[in-house]
This record gives structure tokens, C-alpha cells and sequence, in this order.
């Protein structure tokens, strides 16, 4: 069965120095894959290269398609979407209209808008009882609620997910991670990059890790967090 998301031997560089060499991983649909590591490994590039942000050199197909030509708005019209790090909120505006920008490509399928919001706030009933509230006075945890749900507005198919729980209290991070293992069910596949590595491997299928650009482990998520050298090095010694 061939890959829903297939990443070969990428390499990005910002300027001469190559933050992300001969990375390869692959996702297949309905998953949650997870690139764990420590900052400034290149988790985040290699998001970024994947939504097209940055040039890479490499090959990166989605449900069949070699993205490497195709600009940004055309791999999120074909269902790719990124939930950055800094969330990028408009926090002048409601998160009700926060939401609807997600939407905007569908603007013409009012009702289809209409019942996407639903099953948002459903998800969300935080972002129910704020959906008047402007963006900028929202907690942490909302916010990054928040820009989940704009996410989802654009009905993706896969979500790049970068550093969901940065700095966010244990509680509301349990909560954003019950959240994103729930949406596998919905039919989302996930990338997700993640500091974190616990919570991460607890929700993924399957991992890898990033160190120094490269991939230095991977395997199923489960296995990993029975792994010697990923317990001492991102559990603290604890499996």
C-alpha cells in the first residue's frame, strides 16, 4: 500500500547551513505520525518545507502527487494544512470570525460552513461559550484550541501539527493531546511535530526522531517509548 504522505530524502537549508539532511518518513491515511527531538533539531523546518515555506531539495508526495511544484495554495487546497507553533491568530477579530477565515476558500458552501461550525464548537465548548470574545483575550489552551478549529474549518485531509502543547500547563495539554487523538477518528491524518515526547508518543502510531537534521530512530510509537536510548534521552529515565 503506498504512502499517504511519502517524505524522501529532503534536505532544507537556510543559506549554507543544512538544518534538515536525507530526512525520509512516510504516514500512511488515517494515522498520526510524530517527529520527536530536542530544539533546534529541524522539526519545525521540516514542516514547513512539507506546506512549502521553504525550499527543499527531495521528494515529497501526497496521495500520490509530487508536491515540489505546486505553491502553498495549492497544497492546501489539496487538503494539507499547518497549525503553526505561534498559532498566528487575528486576535483583533472573534473567534467566531477567526473560524470562519479558516473557511474561506469554501465561502460559497454556506451550509456546509454552517455545519462545520457546529461540529467545531461541539468539539470545542470552550470556544462555544467565547465565540463572541475577541482572539487576543483567549487563554493559552484556547488559543491553541482555537487555531485547531480554524484548521479543521478548512476541512484538511492532513494536519501538520507544530508544537501543540508549547508552552501550555499539564492539564490543558492533556486536554489539546485527547483532542488531536480524537480527530484521528474523524478521517485527519496528523503530522506531528512535538517537544514533548511522551504525550506525543502516548497519541502517535508511529515516530520518529530528529536529531541534528537527521532521523536517528523510528518505529512504532509504542515501541519507542520502551526504547533505552529515547527513555534516557526525552522520558527522563522513565518508561
Amino acid at each position: 500500500m503506498s504512502a499517504f504522505l511519502e517524505i524522501d530524502d529532503i534536505h532544507v537549508a537556510y543559506g549554507k547551513m543544512e538544518a534538515v539532511r536525507g530526512v525520509s518518513l512516510s504516514l500512511q491515511a488515517g494515522q498520526i505520525v510524530t517527529v520527536i527531538g530536542p530544539n533546534g533539531a529541524g522539526k519545525t523546518t521540516l514542516l514547513e518545507a512539507t506546506i512549502g515555506l521553504l525550499p527543499s531539495r527531495g521528494r515529497i508526495v501526497f496521495d500520490g502527487i509530487d508536491l515540489r511544484r505546486l505553491e502553498i495554495e495549492d497544497r492546501v487546497a489539496r487538503g494539507l494544512c499547518l497549525v503553526p507553533e505561534r498559532r498566528e491568530l487575528f486576535g483583533e477579530l472573534s473567534v467566531i470570525d477567526n473560524l470562519l477565515l479558516g473557511a474561506y476558500a469554501r465561502r460559497r458552501d454556506r451550509e456546509g460552513v454552517r455545519q462545520d461550525l457546529a461540529t467545531v464548537f461541539e468539539r470545542f465548548a470552550r470556544l462555544a461559550e467565547r465565540r463572541n470574545q475577541l482572539a487576543a483575550t483567549l487563554s493559552g489552551g484556547e488559543r491553541q484550541m482555537l487555531a485547531l478549529g480554524r484548521a479543521l474549518m478548512a476541512r484538511p485531509r492532513l494536519l501538520l501539527l507544530d508544537e501543540p502543547s508549547l508552552g501550555l500547563a499539564p492539564l490543558v495539554v492533556r486536554e489539546i493531546f485527547r483532542i488531536i487523538a480524537s480527530l484521528r477518528s474523524s478521517g485527519v491524518s496528523i503530522l506531528l511535530v512535538e517537544q514533548n515526547a511522551l504525550a506525543a508518543l502516548e497519541t502517535a502510531d508511529y515516530a520518529y526522531v530528529l536529531e541534528t537534521g537527521e532521523i536517528a530512530h523510528s518505529g512504532a510509537a509504542a515501541a519507542l517509548m520502551h526504547d533505552p536510548k529515547v527513555v534516557a534521552t526525552y522520558l527522563g529515565g522513565q518508561a
